[in-house]
């Protein structure tokens, strides 16, 4: 987990107009009370990915459009927007079927801080609301990232990190005396965007380099000067490596040394 995040927004898109959008998808999607009379997660969609999918674009005409042989979250007659809220691996056939023909934005929430509210199963009943201690921030997306590393360089494809606060509904349903482990996530709510960025093309991904790394650099020190865990660390450098935006250039030890190319400098 990372201590710190990059910061960026949107291309061309205020703050304040990005959040208003926000807000208007929120109210949208999730009217006052209506949970409450209705129960959490009736709807079919989840919350975090209907509110995105309004956030993305409030045209419902544009919402779940056939382009055979799958389904687009959004489809403005030019370009394919997809949410994915888990799994990024999950959109690899999609992506092989989408990407030859269309312009593809992937957009994918990570939650900066988080709310977990417990469930009862049996009555519905939520308890109260307690903060997670971990903190989420856009190298938190490398996990994903590195399962469709290998469509990252193709120029129709665009991602789209979205960091949000939100909180986490989940079931008490787990195997453990109290219901909690191995428990089930049952909906989340968004509830305001913290930054987003966009990546288009791999010199956007130039901002995951800290200025103050040295010309060289092993995975670990990327880590620490990232404010990351350096355990599982290797992944994000690997995706970095994969879309040139970082090169090898030996060894100290076992462990690989990088920087970054005079060309991207």
């Amino acid at each position: 987990m990372c201590a710190a995040t990059c910061t960026s927004t949107e291309n061309g898109v205020s703050e304040d107009l990005r959040d208003e959008r926000f807000r208007q998808a929120l109210r949208r999607i999730v009217s006052p009370g209506e949970r409450e009379r209705h129960g959490i997660g009736m709807q079919k969609e989840k919350t975090l990915h209907a509110v995105l999918k309004a956030y993305e674009d409030p045209d419902e005409d544009h919402h779940e459009i056939p382009i055979v042989p799958y389904i687009a979250d959004i489809y403005d007659g030019s370009s394919i927007t997809e949410i994915q809220t888990a799994g990024l691996d999950r959109l690899r056939d999609k992506l092989r079927a989408f990407l030859p023909a269309y312009p593809v934005t992937v957009v994918y929430p990570i939650p900066a801080s988080k709310w977990v509210i417990w469930v009862d199963p049996a009555t519905g009943e939520t308890g109260k609301k307690n903060r997670s201690p971990l903190k989420g921030s856009f190298y938190t997306a490398f996990k994903e990232l590195y399962k469709i590393s290998g469509f990252l360089t193709d120029p129709n494809l665009t991602v789209k990190l979205i960091l949000l606060d939100m909180e986490e509904y989940r079931l008490q349903d787990g195997w453990s005396r109290d219901g909690k482990r191995g428990s089930h996530r049952y909906d989340r709510i968004p509830l305001r965007i913290v930054d987003e960025t966009v990546l288009s093309q791999p010199r956007d991904y130039l901002q995951f380099i800290p200025y103050e790394l040295p010309e060289t650099f092993t995975a670990a020190e990327l880590a620490r000067s990232a404010g990351c865990s350096a355990k599982g660390f290797s992944t994000a450098a690997l995706v970095l490596y994969r879309l040139g935006v970082i090169e090898r250039v030996g060894k100290r030890g076992r462990a690989y040394l990088y920087r970054v190319p005079e060309a991207l400098q």
